[in-house]
């Protein structure tokens, strides 16, 4: 007591406004159910592990701690039958409705054990104690009762935002236009009105007609007449027949909003077609139970996954699993592939004491510490031990839980701040986004990744060329379906899934076929050149037909290899292409090196002034908008359909959707060097706010004059602009030999990539290792063929 007397002064009241860390170490992944318990100061709020508490006083002078030790007991679970059965309902792990990863496992309840701690002896006095000051009473209390940060920042990622799964209301809802033609729908025998379809029929709540849906992927489900019909009619919405219940919920389709959605007013609505909700029984499956079952139709989460079998489990250094939060599985994959790397290890792990020992404010927001706890926590092995001698072997270890890694990262942005599933690819590109942010002047292991990007146009009139080089950090390859090496087995199989669909059977999951296509018909199709209309040619002063040709002007030390599976299909419908890539252990890419201008080349004279902007017909451009394309895309799309009418645009939307540069600022072919004239207006407007003529420039040539994103621009880049602003040189690349070896793959399962499940391999120390979120084990058959995003390393 006559210590903790001496320390008064700097022991503070936690308020609401304060961030209390009392669910897990900042530093590393002890929490209070680790051995050692948790320290929470008492006058930054800060929780710190055993292992980092002492540092924190000694660089602090914090003497005063709330130690908090948790113990759980089992709980007897209820018996099978008890209660009604969970059913699956969405297509996703770990959340409200979807696969639920603790079914069947043990129950437990806590219990937490608190004492107040004194540094540097450690002394030890009980909690609650009268004896205490009062001021250290009300500090202890507030740190119990007060929400903790990781709880604020989940209601923080959820406000305002949907889970993924939520359906908004649709604007068409209210004062919905039904016509009075005499139709009344009767309460079952419903069939297509184009066609014999009697299943997934959908009621269009203004005409009352009944037609089918979409054709899944699969090759089942309707003939499209509901949206043909929408297309002529532009009635909004539908509801399917079928998923209609007594309480006044079904299925509705905006065709407009181009989503499921909620109509409050679907009682009145339907009773508008004669239809009483109370006589109505639901009898079709809902899209999520059609989009369960479809996955559940094939093989790929059974062959990704490695269920087959059951695979032994390995535990210590780099073999920590990651718990997934609720739809993170894309985060968890992508991390556990990052520090397989030797340049996120180097910094993160073995530099990880030296980033601990320099953090400064609250290491919690500090992105290099929070990576570097990541990296410990995986690569360390204090979390990945094998369960104690005599318990299950099959219990599943808890892993390492990056919540606030994940809320750190996400923090800002529309799509990772939210719990809904992500595509791992965009993930990848945020991130090493974050780290050339966070690593100004120091080691960015995200370097590793980047190369130069050659891009060689020849004009079509005069043949003088243009070379371009841009870095990139993905080589993003389609996928030549004409290219599969197997076209009469898939035939067959086609042919034989369609005869047992129309007698009304399915065939098993492993008789599916996948067209099979080599990986070098993949390269070679993006070493194919592309014809390029309206490329302006400086040459003669005109817009020009154009050849352009991609190749690679340096190769970096890891290569990381995008197939191409998400795509749209002729009706805009998000699908998956289910294809067996023969993917190789090793890989020569040397082919694809980039030779620069050659000496009987002769180059285009660089532009001297920009041509006035092309005309792009309005109309097309806000159409395309309305259906949620970026509208930089949509400028790309109207210019390089030649201002053809909206078929046009959105089928070259549609074929170039996963191109890098898709919502990039669009400059038009064949001026990417001239010279650029900022705005005056505009110009003026950012020199006002106190930024200086140079940074308003630069900031307005990378969003071509738009004030509104120029902003935006510069406070993204405040480190660029902190330095001297001048013409920047080449980027630097780090190059070497192209060829690699295959040294780990994300996979991806499910039809979109807003829902499903990732997982990784990786081959560490010579055998292929599957990370499937909290479990790790030895893998029997990695499904090379099947993978979505590929990383190669310099042999």
């Amino acid at each position: 007591m006559e210590n903790l007397a001496k320390c008064l002064d700097n022991i503070r009241v936690p308020t609401a406004n304060n961030k209390v860390y009392k669910d897990e170490c900042v530093f590393s992944f002890d929490n209070p159910e680790t051995d050692t318990g948790l320290y929470v100061s008492l006058t930054s709020f800060i929780g710190l592990g055993r292992d980092h508490v002492q540092r924190h006083y000694q660089k602090t002078g914090e003497v005063i701690y709330l130690h908090i030790r948790r113990e759980k007991h089992e709980v007897s679970s209820p018996q099978q039958g008890d209660g009604p059965e969970k059913k699956i309902t969405r297509l996703a792990i770990g959340v409200e409705g979807g696969f639920d990863p603790e079914l069947g496992k043990k129950k437990f309840e806590y219990e937490d054990f608190y004492n107040i701690v004194v540094l540097p002896s450690f002394a030890t006095i009980p909690w609650p104690n009268t004896e205490l000051p009062e001021l250290v009473k009300q500090s202890v209390q507030a740190i119990i009762d007060l929400p903790s940060a990781g709880k604020l920042a989940e209601l923080e990622a959820l406000s305002g935002t949907w889970d993924g799964e939520a359906r908004v209301v649709s604007k068409y809802a209210s004062g919905l236009l039904q016509l009075d033609n005499g139709k009344k729908i009767p309460p079952t025998g419903w069939k297509c009105e184009k066609c014999d379809k009697t299943e997934n029929l959908w009621l269009n709540l203004t005409d009352g007609s009944i037609l089918c849906g979409r054709k899944f992927y699969d090759g089942s489900g309707g003939n499209n007449h509901a949206i043909e019909h929408f297309t002529v009619s532009n009635y909004p919405l539908a509801v399917k027949l079928g998923t209609i219940t007594k309480d006044g919920k079904a299925d509705v389709f905006s065709y407009s909003e181009d989503d499921m959605v909620e109509d409050p007013y679907l009682i009145q609505h339907l009773a508008h077609w004669g239809i009483n909700i109370a006589n109505m029984e639901k009898t079709e499956k809902s899209m999520v139970e059609l989009e369960l079952e479809l996955n559940q139709k094939t093989n790929e989460w059974a062959a990704l996954q490695e269920s087959g079998g059951v695979l032994k489990p390995i535990y210590g250094p780099g073999y920590t699993g990651m718990t997934n939060m609720g739809n993170t599985c894309y985060l968890n994959s992508l991390m556990q592939m990052l520090f397989r790397i030797p340049d996120f290890v180097h910094k993160y792990h073995e530099g990880a004491d030296q980033i601990f020992a320099n953090a400064s404010g609250d290491p919690a927001e500090d992105f290099n510490v929070q990576m570097a706890k990541l990296g410990s926590g995986l690569l360390s092995g204090k979390y990945s031990v094998p369960p104690p001698a005599g318990g299950p072997v099959d219990a599943d270890p808890p892993g390492v839980c990056p919540a606030m890694f994940k809320t750190l990262v996400g923090r800002g942005h529309p799509e990772f701040s939210t719990k809904k599933q992500q595509d791992v690819q965009e993930f990848l590109l945020h991130l090493l986004s974050l780290l050339e942010r966070h690593t100004k002047n120091q080691a960015n292991p995200g370097e590793c990744f980047k190369f130069g990007v050659e891009e060689r146009f020849q004009c079509g009139s005069s043949k003088k060329v243009k070379y371009l080089t841009r870095s990139d950090v993905i080589l993003p390859l389609a996928i030549p379906m004409d290219a599969a090496i197997n076209k009469d087995e898939v035939s067959a199989y086609e042919a034989r899934k369609a005869e047992a669909e129309s007698q009304g059977k399915k065939l098993e999951p492993d008789a599916i076929v996948r067209p099979k296509i080599k990986f070098f018909s993949c390269l070679e199709s993006f070493m194919q050149s592309e014809v390029i209309n309206n490329f302006y040619s400086s040459a003669v002063q005109e817009n020009v037909t154009a050849r352009k040709t991609t190749r690679l002007s340096s190769f970096p030390d890891h290569l990381v290899v995008q197939l191409k599976k998400f795509t749209l299909r002729e009706d805009w419908v998000p699908i998956k292409l289910d294809v067996s890539i023969e993917m190789p252990d090793t890989l020569d890419v040397s082919a694809l090196r980039g030779d620069g201008p050659q000496p009987e080349e002769e180059l285009l004279p660089e532009p001297e002034v920009r041509p006035p902007a092309p005309v792009m017909d309005e109309g097309v451009l806000s159409q395309l908008a309305d259906m949620g394309f970026p509208p930089e895309a949509c400028k790309r799309a109207v210019f390089h359909s030649a201002n053809s009418g909206l078929e046009a645009a959105a089928a070259w939307l549609m074929e170039h959707i996963t191109d890098s540069d898709f919502s990039a600022p669009f400059v038009p072919p064949g001026l990417e060097t001239a010279k650029f004239v900022p705005d005056s207006e505009a110009l003026a407007t950012i020199i006002s706010m106190g930024f200086t003529k140079d940074q308003a420039s630069k900031a307005l040539k990378a969003t071509d004059n738009n004030v509104e994103r120029a902003m935006d621009w510069i406070f993204s880049h405040q480190g660029e602009l902190a330095e001297e602003v001048g013409s920047p040189g080449p980027p630097e690349f780090r190059d070497g030999e192209g060829k690699y070896k295959l040294i780990g793959f994300i996979s991806h399962m499910g039809t979109s990539t807003m829902v499903g499940h990732y997982v990784v391999h990786l081959l560490k120390d010579g055998q292929w290792v599957i990370f499937n979120d909290n479990k790790v084990a030895l893998s029997e058959n990695p499904p090379k063929d099947l993978g979505y995003i590929y990383f190669y390393e310099r042999l």
